[in-house]
């Protein structure tokens, strides 16, 4: 932006802004962000298996999992299966009712399978459910 002072002079004016640092960190801040943000979603590999019936949940409350290798966890902290019990009874914070849900690898043995639903009956919780994906509607019918 130029101006004309009063002796006849064209000038710059000084209000001009130079955006290029502003660029470069909103690009490097982007960058990070790229980088970041699958780390985020990091979770437990699990590949369920696959039924017909399907009941869409939509709210988690305690989820426990059992990988491939027969780990035990509850969200995502690995918990000893003698310990699986009283670890669920403290993030239920009272809530006697409320609903876990156990994610299992669809190769994992049905005795560990067992043996986690006897940990959880043990220390009287009643409401668990299986989470399972759905079938495929291509070709599945």
């Amino acid at each position: 932006m130029a101006f004309t002072t009063p002796k006849g002079r064209t000038q710059s004016s000084l209000s001009d802004i130079n955006i290029t640092p502003f660029v470069d960190v909103v690009l490097v801040l982007l960058v990070i962000f790229m980088i970041t943000a699958p780390l985020l979603e990091s979770g437990i590999e699990v590949d369920l298996p696959k039924t017909r019936t399907v009941k869409v949940v939509s709210e988690e409350k305690v989820v426990v999992t059992i990988d491939k290798k027969q780990n035990v966890y509850v969200g995502n902290t690995a918990v000893n299966i003698h310990r699986l019990g009283s670890f669920v009874l403290d993030q239920m914070r009272g809530e006697t009712n409320a609903p876990v849900f156990i994610r299992c690898d669809e190769n994992v043995t049905f005795g560990a399978f067992a043996t986690v639903v006897d940990s959880l009956k043990q220390a009287n919780i009643t409401n668990i459910s299986i989470v399972t994906e759905p079938l495929s509607t291509k070709g599945s019918q």
